[in-house]
């Protein structure tokens, strides 16, 4: 049986990662600072900053899924958010290698084109944006994510370790879809996410392709769904909140997701299955 080390499995996108795995015949370990609140699996306490931890925690692994992060800028000083997500990933993978593990997933986040938490006003450059697009954060919390990037980068050229880097739009837990009528008809909330969101259970897919596909390299990788969160045609969105972007490099003829998902799914061969329309009634959706 193949064993594999999810750290973060205590928070939100955590249990449903590990539930992806262990229904398709994984033993996995959950890694993280907190017990869960429901135990999926067997959970070891373990601090990420300290490589000798990690070092134990990763030994007999087959591979890993890093999860565990500050999830958001601006939650902790701007240097405790960089230095914990930035100490954490480099010691997962500097362990994973010298202990030969083949292949990581590391979590990314659209937070680090720039957009999500920019104190002076940035807009995207075109859309839908996709994984070439610039990244010009102006926070901790997103250049966390571009150094944990290059640090795959740098392991991948050291040792070949396959890792792949999946840059989360927000992540939506099915018991939060209850909140999507509070927003979904104003234009200005959720507009620096681009209005993007991956369900819990898709993302928890995405991550065990993510390792159960082969001879990807280093890549990083969108995740979102298909759809954006909101009540209005994607077109409307832009030209009500950025009415300078004029760069569309997709037809935009309905509700289509902001942030593109489209290398993910010819990589994976993964296609979102879960959308917030499925969950949240007709009536609050005309309203």
């Amino acid at each position: 049986m193949t064993k594999v080390v999810v750290t973060g499995g205590s928070g939100l996108l955590g249990p449903s990662v590990i539930k992806e795995f262990i229904d398709h015949g994984y033993d996995v370990v959950n890694v993280d600072r907190v017990k869960p609140q429901e135990e999926l699996c067997p959970t070891v306490i373990t601090d990420l900053t300290q490589l000798g931890e990690v070092y134990g925690v990763l030994a007999g692994a087959d591979a890993v899924v890093h999860l565990a992060a500050i999830p958001v800028a601006y939650s902790h000083p701007n240097e405790v958010t960089f230095q914990n997500n930035v100490m954490s990933t480099y010691n997962i993978l500097e362990a994973a290698a010298h202990l030969g593990i083949k292949k990581s997933v590391i979590t990314s986040s659209e937070s680090s084109y720039g957009i999500v938490f920019a104190i002076r006003p940035l807009e995207p450059q075109y859309v839908p944006v996709d994984e070439d697009h610039p990244r010009l954060p102006q926070d901790s919390y997103g250049l966390s994510k571009i150094v944990n990037e290059k640090t795959a980068d740098m392991i991948h050229q050291r040792t070949g370790m396959q890792i792949v880097s999946m840059r989360l739009g927000n992540v939506i837990a099915p018991d939060r879809y209850k909140y999507f009528p509070s927003f979904i008809h104003d234009p200005e909330q959720r507009k620096s996410i681009l209005w993007s969101y991956i369900d819990t259970r898709d993302a928890a897919v995405a991550y065990r392709l993510a390792i159960e596909t082969d001879d990807l390299g280093c890549v990083a990788l969108n995740i979102a769904a298909d759809d954006s969160s909101m009540a209005i045609p994607s077109r409307e969105l832009m030209a009500q909140a950025y009415p300078n972007v004029t760069d569309f490099r997709e037809p935009l003829e309905g509700y289509e997701s902001l942030l593109s998902n489209k290398k993910a799914k010819t990589l994976l061969n993964w296609q979102p299955q879960h959308h917030w329309r499925d969950y949240v009634k007709s009536s609050e959706v005309k309203s």
